[in-house]
């Protein structure tokens, strides 16, 4: 009975201890540290005109006016909806991911029936989390001829906002350049 008393006493105790360094300190000197070094990115990376927030730079807005460019499709109801994230799961063989691509397809070709390039997978494909606001530099490419019309722009003046916008990949090997749509769409706004 005294062995018990001891291993429950030991248990409780390691479990006290765990509990306080795990779940209060650990948690709170991640927030710290993360508060200090990368306030922006810990507050949600907003973006903010004037004295509002119009989105963040880490989510997808829906743009379908064809003046925009237009990000990956999202796999949330409704589009881009933050506490929905997920991904749609569906395999290539689903009728519905087949659906979704042809009505993106549709709408593509109806917004610049004009553009017989080939159409970049990002355009017509969900990103894993269904929020992603990055498209590829050549999805971009693809939409400037559509954008620069719908503005009343010059496509040279829009695919110099294009490249001002590009991303590079991770260290300069990881991947390939990317545009995010939100900070790029501000911007054509902006001009």
């Amino acid at each position: 009975m005294k062995n018990l008393a001891t291993s429950l006493r030991s248990a409780a105790s390691l479990l006290l201890i765990l509990t306080l360094l795990l779940g209060f300190v650990y948690p709170l000197a991640v927030m710290g540290m993360a508060q200090t070094f990368f306030h922006h990115r810990a507050e949600g990376s907003l973006i903010e005109r004037g004295d509002r927030v119009v989105g963040s730079s880490l989510l997808g807005q829906e743009f379908s006016d064809p003046k925009y460019f237009w990000g990956r499709l999202s796999a949330t109801t409704p589009p881009y909806n933050a506490s929905a994230s997920s991904a749609s799961n569906f395999s290539p063989a689903n009728p519905k991911l087949m659906d979704a691509v042809h009505a993106r397809i549709a709408a593509l070709q109806k917004a610049d029936p004009g553009n017989k390039a080939r159409i970049p997978a990002d355009l017509v494909t969900a990103s894993a989390s269904g929020l992603d606001p990055h498209i590829s530099l050549a999805a971009a490419h693809y939409q400037a001829a559509r954008v620069a019309k719908g503005r009343g722009m010059k496509e040279e003046t829009v695919k110099a906002l294009v490249k001002k916008y590009t991303e590079n990949p991770v260290f300069g090997l990881l991947g390939e350049g990317y545009v995010n749509v939100v900070k790029l769409n501000l911007a054509l706004d902006e001009k």
